[in-house]
């Protein structure tokens, strides 16, 4: 349901598989409902779950070349680009492991526990892929996920419509992948509450930022059974299993959400240390936290780090 106060309208609604919140200053209830009509447009073409998608369609092309939009082009050019400067801890070629794993349908729409499953594989990996202009080229064997890239680039690519189209602010919160950019409302910075993913309905941290992204990753979510265990959706590309780490939980602070989402699973899958250093390294704030609650910072992280927020009245756009 849309609300519209101080200078702003918002509104939360169900997308990508996880709610969307949008909070535009300088802008009209029509502006709001043409971005929610781009958001379910750019699910219907990146969706693995959905037959009819440009992804699926890619996916299924057998090593021929495919036509598809500008913007599934720039995001699968932005996956391959992500697995190249993390070393392949962020991989796109994961969807077979996934499926192995018992991830073969969206958490929006649950199903039966499958009643048997693939043996895990080493993810292929993206050297093979080839991008000209508007046309995909993957090998044969290889399919992808963009689940760890989509939402992010999404929140991005929103953002600057938004703006674009005459808004003078926009915060763009896809399941806790943000974006902010322009002016907030009745305040100097936008205010991003995170959420304890060891305690839902909590908040770990809240960060200002004049504009920027965050984003987390955790494997406290979506989880699912497979025989005895539990197993959870990041898989590691080394091996092709749930990532086995003692990184429950990864925010970033970005310049782009897009990346912000990649660093921070690259991250997790990497470890604490590793993870750190991974961090460090491509200069953005981070929070790993482990499954005893510890909680390391890196980078700049306490110049945003905002415990209790002025923000003019307005509620700050959950990141969790």
């Amino acid at each position: 349901m849309a609300a519209e106060g101080a200078g702003a309208v918002e509104a939360r609604f169900p997308v990508m598989g996880s709610t969307g919140h949008l909070l535009v200053t300088g802008a009209g209830p029509k502006l709001l409902a043409l971005a929610r009509t781009r958001l379910a447009e750019l699910e219907a073409l990146w969706s693995r779950f959905r037959p009819d998608s440009e992804l699926c369609r890619l996916n299924a092309s057998l090593g021929q070349w495919v036509t598809l939009s500008p913007p599934t082009v720039a995001v699968v050019r932005r996956a391959v680009r992500a697995w190249e400067v993390t070393g392949g801890l962020f991989d796109p070629t994961v969807l077979p492991a996934l499926e192995a794993a018992g991830y073969t349908r969206s958490f929006a729409s649950p199903a039966p526990e499958p009643s048997s499953f693939a043996a895990p594989a080493r993810a292929p990996g993206c050297a093979g892929i080839e991008i000209e202009d508007d046309r995909v080229r993957l090998p044969v064997g290889v399919r992808l996920d963009l689940g760890g890239i989509g939402k992010g680039y999404a929140a991005d690519l929103l953002t600057e419509e938004l703006l674009a189209a005459g808004a003078q602010g926009a915060c763009v919160n896809l399941g806790g992948d943000v974006r902010a950019a322009g002016s907030p409302p009745g305040a100097d910075a936008w205010v991003i509450a995170v959420e304890d993913e060891a305690r839902p309905g909590t908040d770990l941290a809240w960060l200002a930022l004049a504009e920027g992204a965050v984003a987390t990753s955790t494997r406290l979510r979506r989880r699912w059974r497979r025989g005895s265990e539990e197993v959870h959706h990041l898989i590691d590309p080394a091996d092709g299993t749930p990532a086995d780490t003692p990184v429950a939980t990864v925010t970033v602070v970005a310049a782009e959400t897009h990346w912000a989402e990649v660093l921070a699973k690259a991250a997790l899958i990497a470890g604490p240390a590793a993870g750190a250093v991974l961090l460090e390294a491509h200069g953005v704030a981070g929070l790993l936290v482990t499954e005893d609650g510890t909680a390391l910072r890196v980078g700049p992280w306490e110049r945003y780090e905002r415990w209790i927020p002025s923000c003019g009245g307005t509620s700050p756009a959950p990141a969790g």
